[in-house]
């Protein structure tokens, strides 16, 4: 009788020790170590897919001047936004991780792209619905599929028996931590337990070359749940973000093995799916008939595409003490950077003011190209001037107040010209290759903070 192996994991990190100990030395939580199996008794049985008797001839190595490639063809899924996150469509064999909020939309946005691959078998895998629950959100989205299979089932053994009898082309979970293999005595959703069922799905994904999808959790600090290495093993990770009171949702790319990771996917949460947003900065831009101060529009870049977006500031005395440094959407730290600018080399008193800053549309933003219109957008509810509403900005501000190039600017003003700006400030550096007389918008270029400034407000 072979001897049961058991050892201790951090239920927060993965991390795995061979006693039990209070604090975890990897990510510094307590008390979370949990004894956990790793090796049943009657675990020499057959492997969970594909188990065979006969030999294999083991792999050699080659050089890599003899190895052939063929560039395969992507799996279309008819979503352009999924598309574009993914980098072009599926790659076959590939598997790709999904996770966000409870009640985000996730389990609508796979059930929707399952219904669209009209061209392929599709097997739906659920642990936390019904086939009933399934059925009445496939007839809210109004798409019918004769070849999208459903199956509610969380043995992987199980599963793996209906893979080999469907064959199905492409393969969708949820969700991960619902799932378990008889081979691992820890409950479903353990870090045992979703590195085991991981790893027989990547096994069979490379195999057969079928795409696997996978839905996860995440902590209540936003990671995803499990152990690190489930994001090491696949080869996809997006985050489905946005607010559940809101009804624009953000498909975001954090590692992509096989396209850009810094490409993002708009949707609109609708009574009957997720509607795709095809021109994001038609939404991000607020519709208003008259100007505001304290409000400005900046030109910036998620991946390839260029999104002109709402910058809305409130600078007002500080009447209760310490001021206040509030951003949402926009670093807290580069906030603090930007108005020690002002203060140093403009000259304008902000010590004493309680600054807000909100980037609209419940986007994030990281792109340093937006300085100058939190900059503008700032000083304008300071001074109390609103700008005008044709006006964009597409610059970054350095630490001595000089206005710096950024990337791609012909797509940037490009954009801007599309949606009817009038009048954009860039960097004097920029300038470069640009054509001004080919373009319907004035550019206006400057290499000093305060140029701008004495522009806008005199």
């Amino acid at each position: 009788m072979a001897k049961i192996k058991t050892s201790y994991f951090c239920q927060n990190c993965g991390a795995q020790s061979a006693k039990w100990i209070g604090r975890c030395p990897a990510c510094g939580e307590w008390n979370t170590y949990v004894e956990e199996v790793l090796q049943r008794e009657e675990a020499a049985g057959p492997a969970s897919w594909k188990s065979s008797s006969s030999l294999q001839i083991a792999n050699k190595p080659r050089p890599i001047a003899e190895i052939s490639y063929s560039e395969e063809s992507r799996i279309d899924t008819h979503d352009q936004e999924l598309n574009r996150v993914l980098g072009s469509g599926i790659v076959p064999g590939s598997m790709i991780l999904i996770g966000g909020e409870p009640g985000i939309g996730k389990s609508t946005l796979m059930l929707q792209i399952a219904l669209n691959l009209k061209n392929q078998r599709v097997l739906y895998i659920s642990g936390e619905e019904s086939e009933q629950q399934i059925k009445m959100r496939a007839e809210r989205l109004g798409v019918q599929h004769p070849n999208c299979f459903i199956l509610t089932e969380t043995a992987t053994q199980n599963i793996f028996k209906q893979i080999e009898q469907l064959q199905p082309e492409v393969l969708i979970v949820d969700s991960i931590q619902t799932l378990h293999s008889a081979f691992i005595e820890s409950g479903a959703g353990s870090i045992s337990q979703v590195r085991e069922c991981t790893a027989e799905l990547l096994k069979y994904a490379k195999e057969s070359g079928t795409p696997v999808f996978l839905i996860g959790h995440i902590t209540k600090e936003g990671n995803l749940a499990g152990p690190k290495i489930l994001e090491h093993m696949v080869d996809t990770v997006l985050q489905f973000e946005g607010d559940r009171h809101m009804t624009y949702r953000i498909l975001r790319t954090t590692k992509n093995r096989f396209g850009s990771t810094s490409e993002l996917g708009i949707y609109e949460m609708l009574g009957t799916g997720l509607r795709q947003v095809s021109n994001p900065s038609e939404i991000l831009i607020s519709q208003r008939e008259e100007n505001f101060s304290g409000i400005t529009i900046g030109a910036t870049l998620e991946g390839n595409r260029p999104l002109l977006i709402e910058v809305q500031s409130l600078v007002s005395p500080a009447t209760y003490g310490t001021p206040q440094r509030s951003s949402t959407g926009y670093d807290a730290k580069r906030l603090n950077m930007l108005l020690a600018v002002l203060e140093k080399r403009s000259g304008f008193k902000l010590g004493a003011q309680d600054v807000f800053l909100n980037i609209a549309g419940g986007i994030k933003v990281e792109d340093p190209a937006i300085d100058l219109a939190v900059c503008a957008s700032i000083l304008s509810s300071f001074e109390d001037l609103a700008i005008p509403h044709t006006t964009c900005f597409a610059a970054e501000v350095g630490l001595s107040g000089e206005i710096r190039a950024v990337n791609r600017i012909e797509n940037r003003i490009s954009e801007a010209e599309k949606l009817g700006f009038q009048e954009i400030y860039i960097s004097k550096f920029n300038l470069k290759g640009i054509n001004l007389k080919r373009l319907g918008i004035k550019v206006n270029a400057v290499s000093k903070l305060e140029e701008v400034l004495s522009s806008l407000f005199g």
